[in-house]
Formats: structure tokens, sequence, C-alpha cells
């Protein structure tokens, strides 16, 4: 029926968006500009936006290396589908390929490496607290 078709797109869209601001009003509320707008926040900010283009451009190349190594059987946007941003990365790889091919779907494969992208970030975190502690 299109009611749940309607609560799908709902939950998806509107309700996300909805929850996304409350929850920054909620948070953005009780911080103080001085504690939070540090040197040391814009600088993990900054060095997150890097991570994450080189991530997704290392994603590309890898896939398109592994494209060319089994004859184009591998889509190189699966590979920009690693970064651990879920399920966002996914669906863009989707639709993109979709503007290229009407013929693919390519969402559920996505889902794979960017699941992948998401244990892989949990692990280097705890490397990484483990290590600098």
């Amino acid at each position: 029926s299109l009611v749940v078709d309607r609560l799908s797109n709902t939950a998806q869209n509107e309700l996300i968006n909805i929850v996304t601001i409350f929850l920054a009003t909620c948070v953005g509320a009780t911080m103080q500009a001085e504690y939070f707008l540090t040197y040391n926040t814009i600088k993990i900010i900054i060095l997150g936006l890097i991570a994450f283009g080189f991530g997704t451009a290392g994603g590309v190349l890898f896939g398109k290396l592994l494209n060319k190594i089994t004859g184009g059987k591998i889509n190189p946007l699966i590979g920009a589908a690693g970064v651990s941003a879920v399920p966002m990365a996914a669906r863009v790889a989707q639709k993109v390929g979709q503007e290229a091919n009407p013929s693919n779907f390519l969402l559920m494969h996505a889902m794979g490496p960017n699941v992948a992208g998401v244990i892989g970030t949990a692990v280097a975190a705890g490397v990484m607290l483990t290590l600098l502690q």
C-alpha cells in the first residue's frame, strides 16, 4: 500500500532531518564556544575532511584497479562506498551508477564495503586508543 511507502519516505528524509536539527540544537545549547571551538577542534575537523577525501579517492582508485584485473566485473564505484559514512556513501554510489547506466543496481553491493569501512574505523580507533595511552 502507499502508506508504507509514505512512512518509509518520511523516515528517510523529513524525520531524520528533524531529529538531526533537534539533536544539534540540544547539544549546541549546552556547549560553550570557548571550550568547543578551539584550535584542536578545527584541526581535527580539517584532518577528518582530508582523511575522508583520501579514503574516497583511494577506494575509487583501488576499485578501478580491481576493475582492470577482473576484466570489468567490478564496478569502481563500489570502492567509493568503502568509507564509513553509512548509508550515504552506498546511496551515492547507487545514484551515480544509475545516472551512468540505468540498469545498475549497486546499493546492496555497495553496502558491503560501507559496513567494512565502519568496522575498519572501529578497529583503527581501538588500535589508536591503545597505542596513544
